[in-house]
């Protein structure tokens, strides 16, 4: 065997040798994605920890470490009532979308197995709503709701003889509002989430129920909600932290109005931030946020199904 080819054999026996060892080591496949993850998630929230213990302010200005930002944020008299808003639009939310979600990928389900026509165009009509961005999605709904005249729901109210409804003017009913437009924006994941794991339910478990003369309440009862528990917790923790960070749509739909009746607690941060330029503060409320979207991930997590170590 000749010189070249001898180093060619050796060179490729190298490289196979290289690539057995990678393969060995799943760490070195994910080294890139974790240096990635650590310059785009990990650094701005080190430096939103550093931040809050400081004076730091858009103003500009020396900076100095202090804890004056969370005796600020403890003694702040307005936190409870924004922390409650909060709960009321994100649990709201959730439960609209998860209700929602979980009644459209039942119907598009039932329609695929009857082979109805338009399921697929139902499901497109769904995901528009998804696609449109936060800010977009708050003017439509404001158009939705206006107490003027073009306002279509009041104007579909004086067709059928009902007076109108201050629906962005009322502090009650506009917290009703921004749920509803919330929960049209984000059904469309919902359904997705759950359409998906519709997909993968045995069928010979409806036919078995079917046998033993199951009535389609008692089927969707003892199996659909019981197979779809762990997609409904994956989707409640997703959602639920998607809709803690929601301030587009309210800004654009309510700004937070009337009074604070819809300020949540993401709007809240937005303001103290870019309206009262208190980067210190904003990042002692970003912290309280991500320490409320951990919270909330880890309950829901717990009532996960756990595998059985011999599975």
């Amino acid at each position: 065997m000749s010189e070249a080819a001898l180093a060619r054999r050796n060179e490729g026996g190298s490289r196979s040798s290289i690539w057995r060892r990678l393969e060995e080591n799943p760490f070195s496949w994910l080294l890139p994605v974790a240096i990635l993850l650590g310059i785009f998630y990990l650094y701005p929230i080190f430096d939103v920890l550093r931040l809050a213990f400081t004076n730091a302010s858009l103003r500009g200005g020396e900076e100095h470490y202090t804890f004056n930002s969370f005796v600020a944020l403890i003694a702040n008299p307005v936190l409870p009532d924004i922390l409650w808003t909060t709960f009321i639009f994100t649990a709201g939310s959730v439960l609209g979308q998860q209700l929602f979600g979980l009644g459209i990928a039942v119907l598009v389900m039932r329609g695929e197995r009857r082979r109805l026509y338009g399921m697929t165009a139902l499901r497109t009509i769904v995901l528009i709503a998804w696609v449109i961005p936060g800010i977009a999605n708050g003017l439509i709904w404001q158009m939705l709701f206006s107490e003027a005249p073009f306002g279509a729901m009041n104007s579909v109210l004086r067709m059928l003889h009902i007076a109108p409804v201050a629906w962005l003017s009322d502090p009650g009913i506009a917290m009703i509002s921004a749920i509803i437009s919330n929960v049209w924006r984000g059904t469309a994941f919902s359904m997705i989430v759950l359409y998906a794991a519709l997909k993968v339910i045995d069928v010979t478990l409806y036919e078995a129920a079917s046998v033993d003369g199951a009535s389609g309440w008692q089927k969707f009862r003892y199996i659909t909600l019981p197979q779809l528990r762990p997609a409904i917790l994956v989707n409640s923790i997703l959602i639920t932290i998607a809709t803690l960070n929601t301030f587009d749509a309210i800004i654009s739909l309510t700004g937070g109005g009337p009074g604070r009746a819809t300020e949540v607690l993401s709007l809240y941060t937005f303001n103290t931030v870019f309206r009262n330029l208190d980067l210190a503060g904003g990042s002692v409320l970003s912290l309280l946020m991500l320490l409320i979207s951990l919270v909330l991930a880890v309950g829901y997590a717990s009532f996960l199904p756990r595998r059985e170590p011999n599975e």
